[in-house]
């Protein structure tokens, strides 16, 4: 059984893992040094209000729940990250994501950081 990501480091090393992008959520999997499967969610405000975020959260937890013992990468952290496009979404749909960017992920490909926007911050002069 996959174990629960709950510190907020372990939330921002996986931001530095392997990243693919689909229409309802963004899935980031990063090597965790022998800890085994874990997995953390993460649905912004930007999604919407409280019920909307949880709903979301659920539904996530049950596709990382079917998925993850087969198809999950070993010794692995899988963050999944809420899209706007995500709760509207069908679930088997949804789920077929899943294991396409599982499968992505388990051959070594992510996403380009193409697209992206550049982080602010502190702009040096």
């Amino acid at each position: 059984m996959p174990t629960v990501l709950t510190k907020r480091t372990d939330f921002l090393a996986a931001n530095k893992g392997l990243r693919n992008a689909r229409p309802g959520f963004v899935l980031l999997t990063r090597p965790n040094d022998g800890e085994g499967v874990r997995y953390g969610i993460t649905v912004t405000k930007k999604i919407g209000n409280a019920v909307v975020r949880n709903r979301m959260k659920r539904r996530f937890r049950e596709l990382l729940r079917a998925a993850l013992p087969e198809g999950g990468l070993a010794n692995h952290d899988h963050v999944l990250i809420g899209r706007s496009g995500g709760v509207e979404r069908d679930y088997s749909t949804m789920a077929e994501e899943l294991h396409a960017a599982l499968a992505r992920a388990k051959e070594g490909n992510g996403d380009t950081g193409r697209g992206r926007r550049p982080r602010r911050g502190n702009k040096r002069k």
